[in-house]
């Protein structure tokens, strides 16, 4: 698998693997969605990571880079939508592309990196933990403006 920042033409193969993702619909591509996507490729502190395999991308993450006032002033990096095509699963892409992500992180001088995840199967903790993360250190509160998907 190659891994590499996704590019504009990237657009409509993340829509697709998204959909993998907590059945998150496959959404139509305006002006809207393409105003969104051009606004996260010229973010400088935003990455969508992606994973190519066959000519598709087919394992991706965000890795956001957060400056901070704390902690010596060292930025920390927050990993989300992790997701991996489901004909890819069990091959260590998502593995890979965590561990690329981490090391982004590390060059961009992060003290940490934190990850979410809205699964609570077993299999999928695992995985994360055996990745490095783990689920002891702190605790996650979230409030929702909408009603998530899935």
């Amino acid at each position: 698998m190659k891994i590499r920042f996704a590019k504009e033409d990237d657009l409509r193969s993340l829509l697709e693997l998204y959909t993998f993702l907590n059945n998150n619909p496959l959404p139509v591509i305006d002006e809207r969605i393409e105003e969104i996507w051009g606004r996260i490729l010229n973010a400088s502190d935003q990455r969508i990571i992606v994973g190519i395999c066959d000519n598709k991308v087919v394992s991706t993450c965000v890795l956001m880079i957060i400056q901070n006032l704390t902690h010596k002033q060292e930025p920390y990096a927050i990993i989300e939508n992790v997701v991996t095509h489901v004909d890819y699963r069990g091959k260590g892409y998502g593995t890979m592309i965590l561990d690329y992500a981490m090391n982004i992180a590390l060059e961009e001088g992060c003290y940490k990196v934190s990850l979410m995840t809205g699964s609570k199967l077993e299999s999928t903790l695992r995985f994360y933990e055996n990745s490095g993360y783990n689920r002891k250190d702190k605790t996650a509160f979230i409030k929702w403006f909408k009603e998530p998907i899935g």
